[in-house]
C-alpha cells in the first residue's frame, strides 16, 4: 500500500537534515510506492524549501492556521493509499516506521507509536508527562477512545478515512478531534498501537506554550462531548 509520509514544520529546517533520509532508509525497507511532504508555515521563516529541494521532497505552505490548519492541509495535499504522520523535530524516531506499517498489515484503521502501551518510553520533561498522562485519560474516558496514547502524532491513517472527515481544531488538540470524527464514521474503527521511545527533539525549542495548550484543550474537550452526543 502506498504511503505519503507527512511533516508539519516550524522553523525545523536543521532537524528535517537530519530526519528526511532516515524516513527514506524507512520507506525504502517497507518497498512500497511513497511520497514526502513538507507542510512549512504560511509564510517561510528559514530554509525548509531549499533543505526540501536539496531532498527532494514536496514543499508545501499550510493554507489554514495553527497546528491543526497545516494537519487538514497534509491531508488535502496527501496522494497516497495510506497516511502517515510524525513530528519534525526528531522527538519520533523513523525506526518505527516498519513496525507500524506491519500493524497497519495486520488490520487496522489506525496505528498510533504509543509511549504508554508495554515496551513504550518518553523520555519528555515530567511535566509534560503528567499534563500528556492527564489529558489521555479524560480524553479517552470521556470521548470512549481505545487507545493508551492518543495525544501523539505519530500515525498511520488511511488517508481517504481523513480526506472524509471534517477537522475544525487549530491547535494540538485535532489530534483528539480527528480520533472521535474517525470513530464516529466508523462505530467499529480499530486502532492498534506499537511501542516506541519519545525523544527530546533535535536542535530548537518547542512551540508549545502550556497555557494555552491547556485551555485549548479544555475547551475541544466540551465541544467534541457536544459533537459525540448529537451524533449518537
Amino acid at each position: 500500500m502506498s504511503i505519503s509520509t507527512v511533516l508539519l514544520a516550524y522553523q525545523e529546517a536543521e532537524n528535517l537534515k537530519i530526519l528526511i533520509p532516515k524516513i527514506k532508509k524507512q520507506l525504502d525497507r517497507i518497498g512500497e510506492e511513497y511520497e514526502i511532504i513538507v507542510v512549512d508555515t504560511e509564510q517561510k521563516t528559514d530554509d525548509t524549501d531549499k533543505v526540501c529541494e536539496d531532498y527532494h521532497v514536496k514543499y508545501v505552505n499550510q493554507k489554514y492556521p495553527g497546528f491543526g490548519g497545516a494537519f487538514r492541509t497534509g491531508i488535502e495535499c496527501a496522494e497516497m493509499e495510506l497516511f502517515l504522520i510524525l513530528d519534525s523535530d526528531g522527538s519520533h524516531d523513523p525506526k518505527y516506521i516498519p513496525q507500524l506499517y506491519r500493524a497497519f498489515r495486520s488490520g487496522a484503521d489506525l496505528v498510533i507509536g504509543s509511549r504508554y502501551v508495554k515496551g513504550g518510553k518518553t523520555n519528555d520533561s515530567i511535566l509534560s508527562v503528567v499534563m500528556s498522562k492527564i489529558l489521555n485519560t479524560v480524553f479517552r474516558l470521556v470521548l470512549g477512545i481505545r487507545a493508551a496514547d492518543i495525544s501523539t502524532d505519530y500515525r498511520l491513517y488511511r488517508t481517504q478515512q481523513l480526506k472524509n472527515i471534517s477537522l475544525h481544531c487549530e491547535n494540538y488538540d485535532v489530534l483528539q478531534e480527528v480520533l472521535l470524527q474517525l470513530k464516529l464514521q466508523k462505530p467499529d474503527f480499530c486502532i492498534k498501537e506499537v511501542p516506541i521511545t519519545f525523544q527530546k527533539r533535535i536542535y530548537g525549542e518547542s512551540k508549545r506554550q502550556l497555557l494555552r495548550f491547556v485551555i485549548s484543550y479544555m475547551k475541544t474537550l466540551f465541544r467534541l462531548i457536544r459533537i459525540k452526543v448529537s451524533k449518537t
